[in-house]
């Protein structure tokens, strides 16, 4: 087989072991009422169990960066979908709160090594004008794995019940492990081989220049910014708010986050088209991405519970748009980094908004305890309505973060030689350019 041939097989296994991380990650977001049941779960500690599995993944972020660079992707990701497995049968078999939340934290561990790893092969294996494409495709297909989490696993779940649904995901993800033990590899055949294993001090030299650059910060507040409102949305609180707080029924939940996974793959390819088309522009991509979601939610949460239909489908689509907007940061991470230490620099983005992520789950459900009438908190629409603002602090600061780093990341071409000029100036150009088109289609033709 061929390297052009070969590439798409091992992107393939890579992009499955991706999916069934997603579908274990995403699973607890259909299974969250049904947690609370099983384990009498209050909302803070049922937002507890994403907390952890969320803080686990954020916290490992820059370990396992530094872990991709010095060990390579297919070691990292056999085992994150082997731990992931030992999570979900744990889950499975747990009837006690503890447990249950042990294995979410195997969950987070395993989710943990797997996204980056699968990214750092597509870096190696396809070419440069491809990788802002495939990085999309790799996490826009990937969130397919919401709509395992969301159609079969919550069918397993209402009908054999908790201990079939759960085994089955263990199942799915040792599959996974096998799949990427046989085709998985690092590099194509005939490529460099890997740089030798660095020294604890050039580790520690890698991290602070990873994160001194002003672009792996500029990827970190974008990748921030436009993920974690999505992301806590399909994760835990989107099925509770959309049933509890809105009125819906279970299954048209259900469907509406398959919409969500439907709209973001359809929106990633055009944002990584962009991206390589325009990658100086991609700061605005992002900041797009910021504005319309939060104008959105502004508009939902100021209407009275229950908003109108056609409403809520349209938050979901907005959502889902902050997925392939946050691949814009990884974007960042591999054209400001050498690649010795685009692992580490891929590892800060993520933390970015994975940590947004897990800290507003866990204001949602703190506040979902004490919100509503009469300070009685619990699943109601008044108390959602409130609990849902805590997302503005995240993008004020995000979108800060933004800016100021893009401002120092041009500053840093500038002396570079790399000088991007203002916006209004290319515009200016480009009207320019269309006029002496329109006059040169507009003369007569030669008489010669």
């Amino acid at each position: 087989m061929d390297v052009r041939r070969r590439r798409w097989v091992v992107w393939s296994v890579g992009l499955f072991a991706y999916l069934v991380g997603v579908m274990h990650r995403t699973s607890f977001g259909v299974a969250g009422l049904d947690a609370a049941d099983r384990f009498d779960a209050a909302p803070a500690a049922l937002s507890g169990f994403v907390v952890l599995q969320l803080l686990v993944y954020a916290g490992l972020q820059v370990p396992v960066g530094v872990l991709l660079d010095r060990y390579g992707a297919r070691r990292l990701v056999i085992t994150g979908a082997l731990i992931m497995s030992a999570g979900q049968l744990l889950l499975a078999l747990a009837t006690s709160l503890p447990l249950a939340i042990a294995a979410r934290v195997l969950v987070g561990a395993g989710d943990a090594l797997t996204f980056i790893s699968v990214l750092a092969v597509v870096t190696v294996w396809f070419p440069p004008r491809q990788v802002p494409t495939m990085t999309q495709m790799t996490g826009l297909l990937g969130q397919l794995g919401q709509v395992l989490s969301a159609v079969p696993l919550a069918a397993l779940l209402h009908g054999p019940g908790w201990t079939p649904a759960f085994l089955s995901a263990a199942g799915v993800g040792l599959l996974a492990a096998i799949a990427v033990t046989a085709v998985f590899r690092n590099r194509p055949p005939g490529a460099a081989a890997a740089p030798a294993t660095p020294s604890p001090r050039e580790i520690v030299d890698g991290l602070r220049l990873a994160w001194t650059e002003p672009g792996t910060r500029l990827g970190m507040f974008s990748h921030m910014g436009t993920q974690f409102s999505g992301m806590v949305f399909a994760l835990l609180w989107g099925v509770p708010y959309l049933v509890a707080g809105q009125g819906l029924s279970a299954t048209t939940a259900s469907v509406l986050l398959t919409v969500f996974v439907a709209v973001g793959v359809v929106a990633g390819p055009l944002f990584g088209e962009f991206t390589a088309r325009h990658p100086m522009r991609r700061s605005w991509l992002v900041i797009a991405v910021i504005a319309v979601t939060a104008v959105c939610w502004t508009v939902v949460l100021v209407i009275p519970p229950p908003v109108p239909a056609w409403l809520l489908v349209l938050l979901v689509v907005v959502l889902a748009l902050g997925p392939p907007g946050s691949m814009i940061g990884f974007d960042y991470a591999r054209t400001f980094n050498p690649g010795h230490r685009q692992g580490t620099a891929v590892g800060i983005v993520n933390v970015g908004g994975f940590s947004a992520s897990l800290l507003v789950t866990l204001a949602i459900g703190v506040l979902l305890g004490v919100a509503g009438p009469g300070g009685a908190g619990g699943y109601t629409p008044d108390a959602f309505r409130a609990a849902w603002t805590v997302q503005y602090l995240v993008w004020a600061i995000a979108l800060t973060g933004v800016v100021v780093a893009r401002r120092k990341a041009r500053r840093k071409m500038a002396a570079e030689g790399t000088v991007v000029p203002p916006l209004r100036e290319v515009l200016a150009v480009r009207r320019q350019a269309r006029r002496r088109d329109d006059r040169s289609d507009a003369r007569p033709p030669s008489s010669t």
